[in-house]
């Protein structure tokens, strides 16, 4: 697997980009692992109720091509982006989703965190409150978009929003669970933990 790391990157371009490269893959190109940070924007999915932006401000809303709500891209927050040939892999979406969560309840464990993912709602959660998001679409058997997991960034602009279109859902993140960590070791781990889970599963 190809792992990338972008940076910070503007959500449009950077969601254009894999699209393409969807779209052009064959049946050999190589899976790969996008890690980066987005500048401010609220994201909605392609069947999102438009009543979860709850108050215009001054950060953008893209109408996007993921499943789920509105959720808030911003500095501080990992954005992970598995471009994953799903048949190739013999996995579904449910699996990948489950997959990526456990990736993340897995290295926030290193830092003495408690967190669940929720059968109802996906995302992981600690103590009732949300610390990572998640969105796919999958075309020819791939997927792209992926996962958020906050580190250390500005929650107010989720106050605006229903997050993942759940009125009243409280957001957090690793500094405000306790975690001092800088965003390049946390890419660093979460590589560590996918690559190693992936490894596993391919090993069963």
């Amino acid at each position: 697997m190809k792992i990338q790391d972008l940076g910070l990157r503007d959500y449009q371009p950077t969601w254009h980009a894999m699209q393409q490269f969807t779209l052009q893959r064959d049946k050999h190109t190589e899976d790969e692992l996008w890690l980066l940070e987005h500048n401010p924007v609220y994201t909605q999915g392609f069947n999102g109720q438009d009543n979860h932006l709850l108050k215009h401000n001054a950060i953008p809303v893209v109408r996007t091509d993921r499943g789920g709500q509105i959720t808030y891209h911003g500095p501080g927050q990992l954005i992970v982006y598995p471009l994953v040939d799903l048949r190739r892999q013999e996995m579904g979406v449910r699996d990948m989703i489950s997959f990526l969560e456990n990736t993340v309840i897995t290295l926030l464990a290193d830092y003495n965190i408690d967190a669940y993912a929720r059968a109802d709602a996906p995302g992981v959660y600690c103590a009732e409150a949300k610390v990572a998001s998640l969105g796919l679409r999958v075309k020819r058997g791939a997927c792209y978009h992926g996962l958020s997991l906050n580190i250390d960034m500005d929650l107010q602009p989720f106050a605006d929003i229903n997050p993942c279109g759940y009125a009243g859902m409280q957001m957090t993140d690793m500094k405000t669970l306790g975690a001092m960590v800088d965003m390049a070791t946390v890419k660093q781990q979460f590589v560590s933990v996918f690559l190693a889970q992936l490894q596993q599963g391919n090993n069963t």
